[in-house]
């Protein structure tokens, strides 16, 4: 884990995107071997991955923010969120995506890109955030440490392949994003 003193959460801009990108193949290498296939893992590019996060910043009510360790003015993380797709209405808004370098990890950076998102949410009227996780992801547990809980199953194809995704739920948007105290 690396020390990082001061770190910035903001909003994403297309200056970004090179660097979102190469945070999604680096982690995705790094967290996902001996769950998804290497040969879809090597193939990953982050061109391509910097091409999907522009189009994804173009969808009205989906959102980009990074992390940013400004000792050296580089992007670690980001989180894309917004709208919820496919769940029940009660699940107002979805985390699509929370990725963190692997050196960062259990660093602070993942909560405070949580609390970042449930803020924002709030202020969008939203009571309530999910995120689909794949069952096998180990990191997993930080989930259950911020205060989500596991609602739901389903399945995911990813590489060829169909994977179990566990759906983890926010009720309280004010706790997560601090303004209630509790993180």
């Amino acid at each position: 884990m690396k020390s990082i003193k001061p770190i910035e959460i903001r909003p994403a801009d297309p200056d970004d995107l090179m660097a979102i990108a190469s945070v999604l193949v680096t982690t995705w290498r790094a967290t996902f071997r001996g769950i998804i296939s290497d040969a879809y893992l090597d193939a990953m590019t982050v061109g391509n991955q910097a091409i999907g996060h522009a189009r994804r910043m173009r969808v009205p009510g989906s959102f980009l923010t990074v992390a940013v360790d400004l000792s050296d003015d580089r992007v670690i993380g980001f989180a894309n969120y917004g709208r919820a797709r496919g769940m029940p209405p009660a699940f107002d808004r979805e985390l699509y995506e929370l990725y963190i370098l692997p050196d960062y990890h259990g660093a602070g950076v993942g909560s405070a890109l949580v609390r970042s998102v449930a803020a924002h949410c709030r202020e969008m009227g939203a009571s309530s955030l999910f995120a689909w996780v794949l069952a096998d992801n180990p990191n997993r547990a930080f989930y259950e440490r911020v205060g989500a809980r596991a609602v739901g199953e389903g399945r995911v194809g990813v590489g060829g392949e169909r994977l179990v995704q566990v759906a983890y739920r926010w009720d309280d948007l004010a706790a997560l994003s601090g303004a209630g105290g509790v993180i």
